[in-house]
């Protein structure tokens, strides 16, 4: 998948919420700076891999009221749990992976340590036994 076509289907996941494209525009920053990941836009998140997903975008229902409108949702995947107010849930799908939801409401909620777990989901996936992602 090329850039720009990636580019073109982000517009139209985002389609009439700017502030929650702005939002996901740093989080893809923030994975960037880490080093080259996959991309791929699917109907309800986007998601990042390097040789396995470890992150993932998407938008709560807007019935959804516990969450503030035009925030995301960021999911990680680790090995470990990791238990801080950031963040809403912490599951365990598979022994020895965790994935962890944050909510990120506006631009202060990129924090420093967000940056930290975001590294350590990128790492964990580039180890994990799987073979590499693929677009197709």
């Amino acid at each position: 998948m090329t850039d720009e076509m990636t580019n073109k289907e982000i517009e139209a996941f985002f389609a009439g919420k700017p502030e929650a494209k702005a939002l996901f525009q740093i989080v893809e920053q923030k994975i960037r700076a880490i080093g080259p990941a996959i991309i791929k836009v699917s109907k309800t998140q986007i998601s990042f891999a390097t040789r396995t997903q470890f992150a993932w975008v998407w938008m709560p229902q807007p019935t959804d009221r516990k969450r503030p409108l035009h925030s995301l949702v960021l999911s990680f995947g680790c090995g470990r749990q990791i238990v801080h107010d950031q963040i809403v849930e912490a599951i365990e799908p598979y022994p020895g992976r965790w994935t962890h939801h944050v909510i990120i409401a506006e631009e202060a909620d990129l924090t420093d340590v967000l940056d930290v777990w975001i590294r350590e989901a990128y790492r964990f996936s580039e180890t994990r036994g799987r073979e590499p992602f693929s677009n197709i």
